[in-house]
C-alpha cells in the first residue's frame, strides 16, 4: 500500500491551465472543461503533509460524484463524467470566493472558538450553556474566505461578504438556500446509514451562462464530520467523546503532536503504520455513508492509468 499519487503533471490534449490545490489537481480544457483529479494528498490546518494516504484520492472523488448524483435534484453541478476512479470532469466555472460552512452540532473550530470564550461566529450568535458536541437548535452557516495560495482559510460574516461585495445579495440568498438543502438531503441520507452529519462545507461557482452551481467535493470525509448515531445521546450525557468519522482524528492527532499549522512548529512523523490507518479510517467512512463495500482500483500505475482514461474521454 506503498503506491499514491501525491503529484500530478499531466499534458492533456486542449490542456491551457493547471491549478495545484491542496488536495485536488484541476486543469483547464480548452477553457471549457475542468479535470479533477483526486490526489492522495491529506491536509489539516491548511498544511498539506509530507506523505499520501493509500486510496485516499479515490474514495473522495467517488463519495463526491455519488452525492452529486444523489443531489441534483435539488442543486445543480458542474459533474458532467468520471473517466477514472480518481477523476472527475465537469464544467468550467467561475468559483465563488466563499466557502459555505454549516454545522449542526458544536464541534470542531466552533467548538474550540466557543471553549474560548467566544458567543458569536461569522456573526451568529450561539446559545450559551452548550457543550462540545451538543446539537444547535437549528443548523448555522458559518462561511469562510475561500483562500488562495496557501493562505489560511478566514471566518467571516454574511454581512462582510456582502458590504465587501465578495458576492452579491442575490447570489448570496441562493448560496444560502443550496446549503440549507444540500445538508438536509446529507443529513438525511447520514441518518439512513447509522451516521449523523455533523458540519460540511459546499462550493459553488457559476457557468459561463450564470448558472449558480455545485462544485468540488461534497459530504466527503475532507469536507465533512459525521458521527455515529449510536449512542450518541449516551456519549454526550456521559461527557464520552463522540464516535466519529471524519478527518477530525487526524487535526487531532496533529495537535496532540504539538502541531496546528502555526509557524515554528513541525509536522509529526507520519509512521507506515499510521498513514495505514488513516487509509482504513477513510475506507471505513466510505463504506459506512455509501453502504457499500470499497473496491480498490489497481494502483500499479496511478499516474499512467489516470492519462489513459482521461485522454481517451477527451479524444471522444
Amino acid at each position: 500500500m506503498n503506491n499514491t499519487i501525491t503529484h500530478t503533471d499531466f499534458n492533456f490534449p486542449g490542456q491551457k491551465a493547471v491549478y495545484h490545490g491542496k488536495v485536488r489537481d484541476v486543469y483547464n480544457i480548452n477553457d471549457e472543461l475542468l479535470v479533477m483529479v483526486a490526489t492522495d494528498r491529506l491536509s489539516a490546518f491548511d498544511v498539506v503533509l509530507p506523505k499520501g494516504i493509500p486510496f485516499k484520492g479515490q474514495m473522495l472523488n467517488q463519495i463526491a460524484t455519488r452525492f452529486m448524483e444523489l443531489t441534483q435534484d435539488i442543486v445543480p453541478n458542474w459533474l458532467i463524467a468520471t473517466p477514472d476512479p480518481n477523476v472527475a470532469i465537469g464544467h468550467l466555472c467561475a468559483p465563488f470566493k466563499v466557502e459555505m460552512v454549516i454545522r449542526g452540532y458544536l464541534s470542531g473550530h466552533a467548538a474550540r472558538e466557543y471553549h474560548a470564550g467566544k458567543r458569536t461566529l461569522c456573526g451568529v450568535a450561539l446559545p450559551d450553556g452548550m457543550k462540545e458536541n451538543d446539537k444547535f437548535p437549528q443548523p448555522i452557516i458559518t462561511p469562510t474566505t475561500k483562500a488562495d495560495n496557501g493562505e489560511h482559510d478566514e471566518d467571516i460574516s454574511r454581512e462582510a461578504i456582502l458590504s465587501r461585495g465578495i458576492v452579491s445579495e442575490e447570489d448570496y440568498l441562493v448560496l444560502e438556500h443550496y446549503t440549507q438543502a444540500l445538508f438536509q438531503r446529507g443529513a438525511h441520507i447520514a441518518a439512513g446509514r447509522g451516521l449523523i452529519l455533523v458540519d460540511t462545507k459546499y462550493e459553488f461557482g457559476k457557468t459561463k451562462d450564470g448558472k449558480i452551481v455545485l462544485i468540488d467535493e461534497i459530504h466527503t470525509p475532507d469536507s465533512s464530520r459525521y458521527f455515529y448515531a449510536e449512542g450518541y445521546q449516551q456519549r454526550q450525557d456521559s461527557g464520552e467523546d463522540q464516535k466519529q468519522l471524519s478527518k477530525e482524528f487526524v487535526r487531532q492527532w496533529l495537535i496532540a503532536n504539538g502541531f496546528q499549522g502555526k509557524e515554528g512548529q513541525q509536522i509529526p512523523e507520519m509512521t507506515a503504520e499510521y498513514i495505514n490507518s488513516v487509509s482504513e479510517r477513510y475506507i471505513e467512512l466510505y463504506e459506512n455513508i455509501l453502504g457499500e463495500p470499497f473496491v480498490k482500483a489497481n494502483i500499479h500505475d496511478i499516474a499512467e492509468r489516470i492519462e489513459k482514461n482521461v485522454s481517451d474521454f477527451l479524444k471522444k
